[in-house]
């Protein structure tokens, strides 16, 4: 009976330990799904607003990166816990460019970095999203009263 009680005790606190962890690790998954900007400065200078639309759906990220030619489906995307990344892949006179996003989500913020190629130098710049405020829902239309009836004489 002692020998059954030492296997079944150390057992049970393992079980429990991996309980806890598991628990925790669901507690640190982040959700990213929503609408998050941030600005860029182009070569001139000029500030420039940037979106993402990301959303995740059975535990896998998509979403879309804004920029001057519309909206770009991102790729390869990832996410664990709180850390994500993804690349997007766009085109400029027949040239391919690819900025790969990494960064760790807390709240409403993203923080991390975008790497990218220029004139085939690595460069990278910090990457600083902000997640915008859910639009609130457009008021039911009202319908119209019916007009009153004329008194019957």
């Amino acid at each position: 009976m002692k020998r059954i009680t030492r296997l079944i005790i150390p057992m049970a606190v393992c079980g429990l330990l991996v309980a806890m962890t598991a628990a925790r690790a669901d507690e640190k998954k982040a959700d990213p799904t929503g609408t998050w900007s941030w600005s860029v400065t182009g070569r001139d200078g000029t500030p420039r607003k940037v979106t993402a639309k990301l959303k995740v759906e059975e535990g896998k990220l998509s979403g879309t990166v804004s920029g001057r030619g519309g909206d770009t489906a991102i790729d390869d995307p990832k996410l664990t816990g709180d850390e994500l990344s993804f690349s997007v892949t766009r085109e400029f006179n027949g040239t391919k460019f690819v900025q790969k996003f990494s960064g760790k989500v807390s709240g409403d913020t993203i923080k991390g970095k975008i790497e990218f190629d220029r004139n085939g130098e690595p460069q990278s710049v910090d990457w600083n999203a902000a997640r915008e405020a859910a639009k609130p829902a457009e008021p039911a239309a009202k319908t119209p009263e019916p007009a009153p009836k004329p008194a019957q004489p």
